[in-house]
Protein backbone atom coordinates (compact mmCIF):
# COMPACT_ATOMS: atom_id res chain seq x y z
CA UNK A 1 0.00 0.00 0.00
CA UNK A 2 1.05 3.30 -0.76
CA UNK A 3 -0.06 4.80 2.70
CA UNK A 4 2.54 2.65 3.97
CA UNK A 5 5.34 4.47 2.29
CA UNK A 6 4.66 7.85 3.97
CA UNK A 7 7.56 8.67 6.97
CA UNK A 8 6.25 8.61 10.45
CA UNK A 9 7.50 12.43 10.58
CA UNK A 10 5.32 13.33 7.95
CA UNK A 11 1.78 12.23 10.27
CA UNK A 12 3.23 15.00 12.95
CA UNK A 13 3.37 17.70 10.45
CA UNK A 14 -0.48 19.23 9.94
CA UNK A 15 -1.33 21.36 6.50
CA UNK A 16 -0.94 25.24 7.04
CA UNK A 17 -4.00 26.47 8.54
CA UNK A 18 -3.38 29.79 6.92
CA UNK A 19 -3.21 28.04 3.48
CA UNK A 20 -7.03 26.56 4.27
CA UNK A 21 -8.01 29.91 4.86
CA UNK A 22 -6.42 30.93 1.01
CA UNK A 23 -7.60 28.09 -0.52
CA UNK A 24 -11.29 29.55 1.05
CA UNK A 25 -10.28 32.75 -0.35
CA UNK A 26 -10.01 31.35 -3.79
CA UNK A 27 -13.88 30.25 -3.59
CA UNK A 28 -15.84 33.61 -1.82
CA UNK A 29 -16.62 36.37 -4.33
CA UNK A 30 -14.71 39.75 -3.42
CA UNK A 31 -13.99 39.19 0.00
CA UNK A 32 -12.85 41.47 2.76
CA UNK A 33 -8.68 40.12 2.71
CA UNK A 34 -6.82 40.62 5.73
CA UNK A 35 -5.27 37.05 5.90
CA UNK A 36 -2.13 37.94 3.64
CA UNK A 37 0.95 37.84 5.16
CA UNK A 38 2.86 39.57 2.52
CA UNK A 39 3.55 43.20 1.46
CA UNK A 40 0.39 44.82 -0.74
CA UNK A 41 2.33 46.76 -2.79
CA UNK A 42 4.32 45.67 -6.17
CA UNK A 43 7.84 44.39 -5.92
CA UNK A 44 9.68 48.18 -6.72
CA UNK A 45 10.28 48.13 -10.81
CA UNK A 46 14.35 48.49 -10.36
CA UNK A 47 14.05 45.08 -9.01
CA UNK A 48 11.81 43.74 -11.66
CA UNK A 49 13.70 45.03 -14.56
CA UNK A 50 17.77 43.89 -12.69
CA UNK A 51 15.43 40.51 -12.51
CA UNK A 52 14.64 40.66 -16.19
CA UNK A 53 17.99 41.95 -17.41
CA UNK A 54 19.69 38.91 -15.86
CA UNK A 55 17.51 36.41 -17.44
CA UNK A 56 18.31 37.87 -20.43
CA UNK A 57 21.75 38.10 -19.93
CA UNK A 58 21.76 34.58 -19.50
CA UNK A 59 22.28 34.75 -15.97
CA UNK A 60 20.18 31.48 -15.73
CA UNK A 61 22.71 28.88 -14.80
CA UNK A 62 23.26 27.80 -10.98
CA UNK A 63 25.25 30.19 -9.37
CA UNK A 64 27.78 29.38 -6.40
CA UNK A 65 26.41 27.68 -3.77
CA UNK A 66 26.72 30.55 -1.31
CA UNK A 67 25.67 33.45 -3.58
CA UNK A 68 26.93 35.46 -6.52
CA UNK A 69 30.16 38.03 -5.42
CA UNK A 70 28.44 41.09 -5.79
CA UNK A 71 25.40 40.62 -3.40
CA UNK A 72 27.24 38.57 -1.03
CA UNK A 73 29.74 41.87 -0.66
CA UNK A 74 27.30 43.87 -0.02
CA UNK A 75 25.59 41.50 2.69
CA UNK A 76 28.72 40.89 4.27
CA UNK A 77 29.75 44.31 4.50
CA UNK A 78 26.32 45.30 6.15
CA UNK A 79 27.44 42.74 8.49
CA UNK A 80 30.24 43.66 9.36
CA UNK A 81 29.42 47.28 9.78
CA UNK A 82 26.66 46.40 12.24
CA UNK A 83 28.22 43.49 14.32
CA UNK A 84 31.86 43.86 13.87
CA UNK A 85 32.41 40.21 14.58
CA UNK A 86 35.47 38.48 12.93
CA UNK A 87 34.04 35.69 12.84
CA UNK A 88 30.65 35.74 11.73
CA UNK A 89 30.22 35.43 7.85
CA UNK A 90 26.87 35.37 5.77
CA UNK A 91 25.78 33.18 2.45
CA UNK A 92 22.70 33.79 0.19
CA UNK A 93 19.97 30.79 0.51
CA UNK A 94 16.68 30.21 -0.72
CA UNK A 95 14.09 32.35 1.09
CA UNK A 96 14.59 33.02 4.95
CA UNK A 97 12.39 29.99 4.83
CA UNK A 98 15.38 27.41 3.39
CA UNK A 99 18.04 29.46 5.60
CA UNK A 100 15.72 28.25 8.83
CA UNK A 101 15.34 24.55 7.34
CA UNK A 102 19.60 24.70 6.89
CA UNK A 103 20.13 25.82 10.41
CA UNK A 104 17.84 23.51 12.34
CA UNK A 105 18.83 20.50 9.94
CA UNK A 106 22.59 21.73 10.90
CA UNK A 107 21.86 21.51 14.65
CA UNK A 108 19.42 19.65 15.65
CA UNK A 109 20.06 15.95 16.44
CA UNK A 110 17.03 13.47 17.51
CA UNK A 111 14.61 14.21 20.83
CA UNK A 112 17.08 17.60 21.00
CA UNK A 113 14.76 20.71 22.29
CA UNK A 114 13.70 24.03 20.30
CA UNK A 115 12.63 26.91 22.64
CA UNK A 116 10.10 28.61 20.76
CA UNK A 117 8.01 31.33 21.42
CA UNK A 118 3.82 31.23 21.82
CA UNK A 119 2.72 31.98 19.72
CA UNK A 120 5.33 31.21 17.02
CA UNK A 121 5.01 31.58 13.16
CA UNK A 122 3.57 27.94 11.71
CA UNK A 123 7.10 27.23 10.23
CA UNK A 124 8.97 26.83 13.45
CA UNK A 125 7.02 23.72 14.69
CA UNK A 126 6.75 21.82 11.74
CA UNK A 127 10.86 22.27 10.43
CA UNK A 128 12.10 21.03 13.85
CA UNK A 129 9.72 17.98 13.41
CA UNK A 130 11.39 17.68 10.05
CA UNK A 131 14.51 17.97 11.63
CA UNK A 132 14.29 15.19 14.56
CA UNK A 133 13.93 17.61 16.90
CA UNK A 134 10.84 18.50 19.35
CA UNK A 135 9.76 22.30 20.32
CA UNK A 136 8.96 23.07 23.76
CA UNK A 137 6.69 26.02 23.81
CA UNK A 138 6.99 29.54 26.32
CA UNK A 139 3.91 31.25 26.41
CA UNK A 140 4.59 35.49 25.84
CA UNK A 141 0.90 35.82 26.93
CA UNK A 142 -1.01 38.15 27.00
CA UNK A 143 1.56 41.11 26.48
CA UNK A 144 3.40 38.87 24.06
CA UNK A 145 7.06 39.67 26.08
CA UNK A 146 10.09 37.37 26.41
CA UNK A 147 9.95 36.79 30.38
CA UNK A 148 13.72 35.21 31.48
CA UNK A 149 12.19 33.30 34.14
CA UNK A 150 9.48 31.04 31.50
CA UNK A 151 12.38 30.66 29.30
CA UNK A 152 14.73 29.24 31.90
CA UNK A 153 12.20 27.46 33.82
CA UNK A 154 11.81 25.82 29.64
CA UNK A 155 15.27 24.86 29.41
CA UNK A 156 16.45 20.76 29.85
CA UNK A 157 18.89 18.48 29.53
CA UNK A 158 17.69 18.16 25.85
CA UNK A 159 17.70 21.53 25.08
CA UNK A 160 20.02 22.62 21.95
CA UNK A 161 18.21 26.04 20.17
CA UNK A 162 16.28 28.49 20.98
CA UNK A 163 14.34 30.28 18.30
CA UNK A 164 13.10 34.03 18.17
CA UNK A 165 11.00 36.09 16.12
CA UNK A 166 11.13 39.76 16.26
CA UNK A 167 9.19 41.83 14.98
CA UNK A 168 7.23 38.79 15.48
CA UNK A 169 4.64 36.72 13.16
CA UNK A 170 2.04 36.47 14.07
CA UNK A 171 1.75 39.31 16.91
CA UNK A 172 3.85 42.15 15.62
CA UNK A 173 5.45 42.34 18.70
CA UNK A 174 8.94 43.82 19.00
CA UNK A 175 11.42 42.82 21.38
CA UNK A 176 12.81 45.46 23.65
CA UNK A 177 16.53 45.57 23.89
CA UNK A 178 16.74 44.42 27.28
CA UNK A 179 14.21 41.10 25.95
CA UNK A 180 17.07 40.85 23.07
CA UNK A 181 20.02 41.20 25.60
CA UNK A 182 18.37 38.73 27.95
CA UNK A 183 17.79 36.13 25.10
CA UNK A 184 21.84 36.66 24.30
CA UNK A 185 22.84 36.19 27.66
CA UNK A 186 20.59 32.52 28.94
CA UNK A 187 21.86 31.01 25.44
CA UNK A 188 25.49 32.41 26.51
CA UNK A 189 25.26 31.02 30.24
CA UNK A 190 23.42 27.53 29.07
CA UNK A 191 25.46 26.99 26.00
CA UNK A 192 22.84 27.03 23.70
CA UNK A 193 22.43 28.24 19.75
CA UNK A 194 20.15 31.34 19.28
CA UNK A 195 18.49 31.39 16.10
CA UNK A 196 16.87 35.22 15.30
CA UNK A 197 14.47 35.28 12.44
CA UNK A 198 14.92 39.02 11.37
CA UNK A 199 12.56 39.10 8.11
CA UNK A 200 10.61 41.99 9.04
CA UNK A 201 13.20 44.04 11.26
CA UNK A 202 12.72 46.82 8.06
CA UNK A 203 9.57 47.24 10.19
CA UNK A 204 9.85 48.56 13.36
CA UNK A 205 7.13 51.87 14.20
CA UNK A 206 7.91 52.89 17.93
CA UNK A 207 11.27 51.69 18.90
CA UNK A 208 14.62 50.91 17.16
CA UNK A 209 15.54 47.33 15.88
CA UNK A 210 17.48 45.66 18.12
CA UNK A 211 18.91 41.76 17.64
CA UNK A 212 20.47 39.28 20.42
CA UNK A 213 23.14 39.10 18.15
CA UNK A 214 24.33 42.71 19.62
CA UNK A 215 25.45 41.05 22.37
CA UNK A 216 26.31 37.31 21.42
CA UNK A 217 28.70 36.86 18.71
CA UNK A 218 27.58 33.26 18.88
CA UNK A 219 23.95 34.30 17.15
CA UNK A 220 22.85 32.95 14.03
CA UNK A 221 20.81 35.08 12.19
CA UNK A 222 18.15 34.93 9.21
CA UNK A 223 16.98 37.80 6.97
CA UNK A 224 15.86 37.92 3.27
CA UNK A 225 14.37 40.63 0.77
CA UNK A 226 10.70 38.87 0.97
CA UNK A 227 8.97 41.13 3.10
CA UNK A 228 11.26 44.16 3.17
CA UNK A 229 11.17 44.28 -0.69
CA UNK A 230 7.33 42.73 -1.82
CA UNK A 231 9.79 39.56 -3.01
CA UNK A 232 8.37 36.67 -1.38
CA UNK A 233 7.70 34.61 -4.48
CA UNK A 234 11.36 35.06 -5.58
CA UNK A 235 12.99 33.00 -2.64
CA UNK A 236 15.98 35.63 -1.90
CA UNK A 237 17.32 35.06 2.09
CA UNK A 238 20.22 34.79 3.85
CA UNK A 239 21.56 34.06 6.69
CA UNK A 240 24.95 34.68 8.98
CA UNK A 241 26.48 33.46 11.87
CA UNK A 242 29.90 31.74 12.92
CA UNK A 243 31.86 30.27 10.20
CA UNK A 244 32.54 26.76 11.38
CA UNK A 245 28.44 26.69 11.19
CA UNK A 246 27.73 28.63 8.21
CA UNK A 247 30.47 25.94 6.59
CA UNK A 248 27.83 22.94 7.93
CA UNK A 249 24.81 24.64 6.51
CA UNK A 250 26.43 25.38 2.82
CA UNK A 251 27.57 21.78 3.43
CA UNK A 252 23.69 21.21 3.43
CA UNK A 253 22.26 23.80 0.94
CA UNK A 254 24.96 22.23 -2.11
CA UNK A 255 23.34 18.99 -1.44
CA UNK A 256 19.38 20.41 -1.15
CA UNK A 257 18.56 24.32 -2.34
CA UNK A 258 21.97 24.21 -4.92
CA UNK A 259 21.99 27.73 -4.48
CA UNK A 260 19.01 30.37 -4.58
CA UNK A 261 17.43 31.37 -7.77
CA UNK A 262 20.66 32.75 -9.80
CA UNK A 263 18.72 35.88 -11.67
CA UNK A 264 17.03 36.76 -8.44
CA UNK A 265 20.18 37.34 -6.78
CA UNK A 266 21.18 39.86 -9.28
CA UNK A 267 17.88 41.00 -8.51
CA UNK A 268 18.93 41.50 -5.12
CA UNK A 269 21.85 43.69 -5.73
CA UNK A 270 19.72 46.26 -7.02
CA UNK A 271 17.37 45.80 -4.65
CA UNK A 272 19.81 46.14 -1.66
CA UNK A 273 20.44 49.90 -3.10
CA UNK A 274 16.67 51.09 -3.04
CA UNK A 275 15.25 53.47 -0.48
CA UNK A 276 12.64 51.81 0.78
CA UNK A 277 11.56 54.36 4.09
CA UNK A 278 8.42 55.68 2.33
CA UNK A 279 6.75 51.85 2.80
CA UNK A 280 7.99 51.31 5.66
CA UNK A 281 6.29 54.65 7.06
CA UNK A 282 3.05 53.96 4.83
CA UNK A 283 2.79 50.78 7.12
CA UNK A 284 3.43 52.61 9.89
CA UNK A 285 0.46 54.84 9.20
CA UNK A 286 -1.75 51.57 8.44
CA UNK A 287 -1.08 50.28 11.96
CA UNK A 288 -1.96 53.73 13.27
CA UNK A 289 -5.14 53.42 11.26
CA UNK A 290 -6.33 49.76 12.17
CA UNK A 291 -5.95 50.66 16.34
CA UNK A 292 -7.42 53.65 15.79
CA UNK A 293 -10.48 52.11 14.46
CA UNK A 294 -10.23 48.73 16.97
CA UNK A 295 -8.82 50.00 20.33
CA UNK A 296 -12.80 50.44 21.32
CA UNK A 297 -13.45 47.30 21.02
CA UNK A 298 -10.89 45.04 21.05
CA UNK A 299 -7.50 44.09 23.84
CA UNK A 300 -4.89 45.30 21.55
CA UNK A 301 -1.30 44.13 22.32
CA UNK A 302 1.42 43.64 20.12
CA UNK A 303 1.56 45.79 16.75
CA UNK A 304 4.70 47.05 17.16
CA UNK A 305 6.29 46.08 13.70
CA UNK A 306 5.63 43.62 10.84
CA UNK A 307 2.04 44.28 9.53
CA UNK A 308 0.41 42.15 11.81
CA UNK A 309 -2.32 42.62 15.08
CA UNK A 310 -2.73 39.47 17.06
CA UNK A 311 -6.02 40.23 18.64
CA UNK A 312 -7.67 38.52 21.52
CA UNK A 313 -11.43 37.75 20.74
CA UNK A 314 -14.22 39.49 22.19
CA UNK A 315 -16.20 36.74 22.55
CA UNK A 316 -16.04 33.04 22.00
CA UNK A 317 -13.18 30.85 21.17
CA UNK A 318 -10.67 31.86 18.24
CA UNK A 319 -12.11 29.42 15.72
CA UNK A 320 -15.61 30.78 16.54
CA UNK A 321 -15.06 34.16 16.10
CA UNK A 322 -13.25 33.34 12.96
CA UNK A 323 -16.06 31.28 11.36
CA UNK A 324 -18.12 34.22 12.12
CA UNK A 325 -15.76 36.69 10.34
CA UNK A 326 -15.77 34.29 7.27
CA UNK A 327 -19.75 33.80 7.07
CA UNK A 328 -19.10 37.83 7.21
CA UNK A 329 -16.92 37.72 4.16
CA UNK A 330 -13.63 38.65 6.01
CA UNK A 331 -10.90 36.84 6.07
CA UNK A 332 -8.70 36.12 8.89
CA UNK A 333 -6.29 33.92 10.82
CA UNK A 334 -7.27 32.21 13.79
CA UNK A 335 -4.95 32.24 16.51
CA UNK A 336 -5.06 27.94 17.19
CA UNK A 337 -2.69 28.44 13.86
CA UNK A 338 0.26 29.72 16.09
CA UNK A 339 -0.52 28.76 19.28
CA UNK A 340 -1.63 25.71 21.30
CA UNK A 341 -4.55 28.30 22.74
CA UNK A 342 -7.64 29.40 20.78
CA UNK A 343 -8.02 32.94 22.08
CA UNK A 344 -6.88 35.16 19.53
CA UNK A 345 -6.98 36.12 15.73
CA UNK A 346 -4.07 37.63 13.08
CA UNK A 347 -4.67 39.92 11.15
CA UNK A 348 -2.54 42.12 8.24
CA UNK A 349 -2.52 45.59 7.62
CA UNK A 350 -1.52 44.65 4.33
CA UNK A 351 -4.17 45.96 2.04
CA UNK A 352 -5.35 48.88 0.98
CA UNK A 353 -7.29 51.36 3.24
CA UNK A 354 -10.52 51.17 2.02
CA UNK A 355 -9.98 47.19 2.93
CA UNK A 356 -8.76 47.81 6.26
CA UNK A 357 -11.44 50.31 6.84
CA UNK A 358 -14.17 47.67 5.78
CA UNK A 359 -12.89 44.81 7.47
CA UNK A 360 -12.16 46.91 10.84
CA UNK A 361 -15.99 47.77 10.36
CA UNK A 362 -17.15 44.18 10.28
CA UNK A 363 -14.64 43.40 13.06
CA UNK A 364 -16.78 46.16 15.26
CA UNK A 365 -19.97 44.78 14.26
CA UNK A 366 -19.55 41.03 15.50
CA UNK A 367 -16.93 42.26 18.34
CA UNK A 368 -20.35 44.44 19.48
CA UNK A 369 -22.72 41.49 18.48
CA UNK A 370 -21.46 39.51 21.50
CA UNK A 371 -22.85 36.15 19.84
CA UNK A 372 -20.42 32.88 19.39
Amino acid sequence: MSESWIADRMHRIDASGIRKVFDLAATMERPVNLSIGQPHFATPQPIQDALCRAVREGKNAYSQTQGIPPLLRLLQQDVDQRYGHPDRRVFVTSGTSGALMLALCTLVNPDDEVIIFDPWFVMYKHLTTLAGGRVVQVSTYPDFRIRREALEAAITPRTKVILCNSPGNPTGAVASAAEMRMLAEVATEHNLALISDEIYRAFCYDEPFHSPAEWNDRTIVIDGFSKSHSMTGLRLGYIHGPDCLIQQMLKLQQFTFVCAPHPVQWAGVTAWELDLTGYQADYRRKRDLMVSLLESDFEIAGGQGAFYLFLKTPWGTGTEFVTAAIRNNLLIIPGSVFSPADTHFRLSFAADDDVLREGAQILCRLARSGKP
